[in-house]
Order: C-alpha cells, then sequence, then structure tokens
C-alpha cells in the first residue's frame, strides 16, 4: 500500500501526470482539480468545511440536454 501525506487528516493531494493536483478523500473518491498544490489544498478545505456545516447540495446532478422545442 502506497504511503499519503494526508492534509487535516482528512485529504490528500497529488499531481497529475499532466501537471494539475487533484485532492481525493480517504476512500479514494475525487474531490478538487486544481492548477496549484496550494490552491487546490484551501479549495478542498473549503468545500469539506461547507460540506460539514450542510452548504454543498449532495448528489445534485444537472443535465446537458435541454427538453422541449426551442
Amino acid at each position: 500500500m502506497q504511503e499519503f501525506e494526508w492534509i487535516d487528516d482528512c485529504f490528500r493531494v497529488e499531481e497529475q501526470k499532466w501537471g494539475t493536483w487533484r485532492s481525493y478523500d480517504k476512500e479514494g473518491n475525487g474531490i478538487i482539480t486544481s492548477l496549484q498544490k496550494e490552491l487546490c489544498i484551501s479549495a478542498t478545505r473549503w468545500y469539506l468545511k461547507n460540506k460539514q456545516e450542510g452548504f454543498v447540495e449532495s448528489d445534485v446532478k444537472y443535465e446537458g440536454v435541454v427538453g422541449g422545442k426551442l
């Protein structure tokens, strides 16, 4: 098993092969993608704080198709 540096004991960040940074929770689910490591960390902290406080609507799905006639 690979060792990771856990940030705030909640998530980790990895540099992707194309130069972006992505954060993951302990289950391995992707959270945030960013161009810089520091921005990825701060955005993930903000997201998780808001999710904990109930500001994030989970399971919201949006469709890219408009029904009906235009």
